[in-house]
């Protein structure tokens, strides 16, 4: 077994469960996960986080946001001096907290097995706790707290378990354990010695009699071990064979659990209000598709093998294409529900506490009305490498596609808000015009490759003229860099996508410069500190929101791509990029898993796990192993 982690009991609830008075660190969890939903899990056995049915549905528990609120689903030993270790099941997303104490050991072991399309009445969230040596006590808590913890509940004891009633969504629990029902749920105590195991199994609907569902040893057991070849057999299919493949394993592992198998969608993470700042205001809801997110994931997908996954996403992209058709204004949006409908207007939950006193608590995202344009370069991106390493688009798809680059062609010189979604204005960000850059630039290359009918001469003309536009206003001669804006001098790591998009050449001296700017110190006036890249100075920016934030860590894993690109003409950044992707792989937890960001005590920050992060460390891991062996 690997990717392990160790903790003492504090004294403060099993396995030091609390964390400066709330929940444990957002690092301190796993996912486990049906392709429909994901649930945290921390190292102290509490499942302190699942939407359901699906990933934006509302939470069912939320004690990551809230301890008293939220609600949670806790197992765990009821007894003192036990320490805990939490790792996967080798290449699967099933997860096995264990617990050492001077009376036994005793093992949790969660999961969600993975039903196919049509059959959902079979999911299901399974616990199974067993004692593999001497004896042990436990205590299990399931306080389920619907609607954001918002909609009160009814518990009805049933034969095999309990219902926990609302509208429109009811659980049952099933268990052979008795159960004592309170008043925020069930809670049970009971004892197993070594061989003994007791299941505990979430289902959605209210059964009047669940003893059917009720699991025992053997049925808990042929499930685990289907849901394990599943996902074996899932992650056969990875074709990566290179330096650190188990890490990039886990990476692709975790990227399959952010996809929402009936429609293909991919979101950028499943939780909402984690925050980017300690105790701060940058909280938002990312349980949604952002069509740059899913892109870049598209990219990390086909790059590793998995083909299938990036042919169900151009399937998704195709529909909201052609739903998009014959409307006004922009011809998609940036972000969608998984479902492919709006994402819902931004509410701020005020009873909640947030996470480490985080407020405000978000759900849905005011940035879904925000106009970026970069989104349509990071598309076409994904579509031209899906028509060259997964399967040929077809024409119908060709002709929304084209559609979209005359709308770039038309508004690409608009000001927007970028990248990073910032509240504080539009400006004309460079990274936008690249991306629009991009976008045209692929278009072009898609119509010469397949003979696809295209205005040409208007799009070589578009190309051109961005190209041209961003020399002149993007780059800052007192700087030597390319700036975040046009007329703003302050630095952006996004620009360090340009030679990853083939726009520069990655040894070209206003590339080097550029980089060579980003790699100084923030004192300095640049963005990285000890390897890891802040996305942006959020003093100079102006984003529009207070507080500050932790290294980004998409952005670190550029700096690695960008250093290993320019290696062919400066041999020492090979490597420093090596060094510096060792470096951040240090910063994973316990399980290989990132959040979006890096705290300044290296503790994790935003919503996890995070794609952007995953999908950077596999498209770096891809580009600095390739070098390294034509090196060898």
């Amino acid at each position: 077994m690997t990717s392990t982690s160790e903790k003492p009991s504090s004294g403060k609830g099993p396995c030091g469960r609390m964390f400066n008075g709330e929940a444990v660190r957002i690092e301190d969890h796993g996912v486990i996960g049906d392709l429909r939903t994901v649930a945290l899990v921390g190292s102290d056995g509490t499942l302190d986080w699942l939407c359901f049915p699906n990933f934006d549905s509302p939470s069912v528990f939320a004690a990551i946001l809230d301890p008293e609120r939220g609600g949670h689903f806790r197992i765990a030993p009821d007894m003192e001096g036990v320490t805990c270790k939490q790792f996967y099941w080798p290449e699967t997303n099933v997860l096995v907290t264990r617990f050492y104490s001077p009376e036994g050991v005793g093992e949790l072991i969660d999961f969600m097995p993975v039903v196919d399309r049509g059959n959902e009445h079979a999911r299901e969230l399974v616990r199974r706790v067993r004692v593999v040596r001497g004896r042990m006590q436990f205590r299990m808590e399931c306080f389920p707290a619907f609607n954001y913890g918002r909609s009160p509940h009814t518990t009805r004891e049933v034969p095999g378990g309990v219902n926990f009633i609302t509208e429109p969504l009811s659980l049952t629990l099933a268990s052979k354990v008795a159960l004592e029902v309170g008043e925020r749920g069930v809670s049970a105590r009971f004892e197993l010695s070594e061989d003994q195991s007791a299941v505990f199994s979430l289902h959605e609907g209210a059964a009047k009699d669940c003893s059917r569902r009720a699991h025992g040893e053997h049925s808990s057991e042929a499930l685990f071990r289907k849901t394990v070849l599943w996902w074996r057999q899932w992650l056969s299919k990875c074709t990566y064979k290179g330096r650190w493949r188990e890490v990039v394993e886990r990476s692709a592992l975790a990227l399959k659990l952010l996809t929402f198998e009936p429609t293909g969608a991919i979101v950028a993470a499943p939780t909402c209000s984690l925050p980017e700042s300690p105790g701060g205001e940058r909280n938002w809801d990312y349980r949604y598709v952002w069509l740059r997110d899913a892109a870049f994931t598209v990219y990390a997908f086909l790059r590793v093998g998995f083909k299938e996954e990036a042919g169900a996403f151009m399937r998704w992209i195709e529909e909201r294409c052609a739903e998009h058709d014959g409307k006004e204004g922009a011809p998609l949006n940036l972000m969608y529900a998984i479902d492919g409908s709006n994402v819902p207007d931004e509410v701020d939950l005020e009873h909640f506490s947030g996470y480490g006193g985080a407020r405000p608590v978000r759900i849905g995202n005011a940035a879904a009305s925000q106009l970026q344009l970069d989104i349509y370069g990071e598309l076409m991106d994904s579509v031209y490498l899906y028509n060259k390493h997964g399967a040929p688009i077809s024409y119908d798809f060709w002709q929304h596609l084209r559609r979209m680059v005359d709308w770039v062609c038309d508004h690409w010189q608009q000001e927007d808000e970028g990248i990073w979604e910032v509240r504080g204005g539009r400006r004309h960000f460079v990274y936008s015009k690249l991306m629009c850059w991009v976008a045209v630039d692929r278009a072009i290359r898609l119509a010469d490759k397949r003979s696809f009918p295209a205005d040409r001469n208007r799009w070589l003309e578009v190309r051109d003229a961005i190209f041209e536009e961003i020399m002149e206003k993007g780059w800052c001669t007192d700087r030597r860099a390319f700036i975040q804006a046009y007329g703003h001098d302050a630095l952006d790591a996004a620009n360090l996508l340009m030679p990853l998009v083939f726009f520069l050449s990655p040894v070209d001296p206003r590339m080097l410069s550029t980089l060579e700017a980003m790699r100084r110190t923030p004192a300095g006036g640049g963005l990285v500190s000890d390897g890891l890249v802040f996305r942006y100075d959020v003093d100079a920016t102006l984003d529009g929101i207070s507080g500050s934030e932790g290294t980004f860590n998409l952005c670190s894993f550029w700096l690695v791509e960008a250093m290993t690109r320019a290696s062919v003409a400066r041999s020492d950044y090979l490597e420093e990029a090596r060094l510096t992707f060792e470096r951040m792989l240090g910063y994973a937890n316990h399980l290989g898993l990132y959040a979006e960001q890096t705290g300044l005590s290296g503790e994790a920050l935003g919503n996890f796990p995070q794609a952007l992060t995953h999908l950077s460390l596999i498209s770096a891991a891809y580009n600095l192993d390739r070098t390294l062996g034509q090196k060898d």
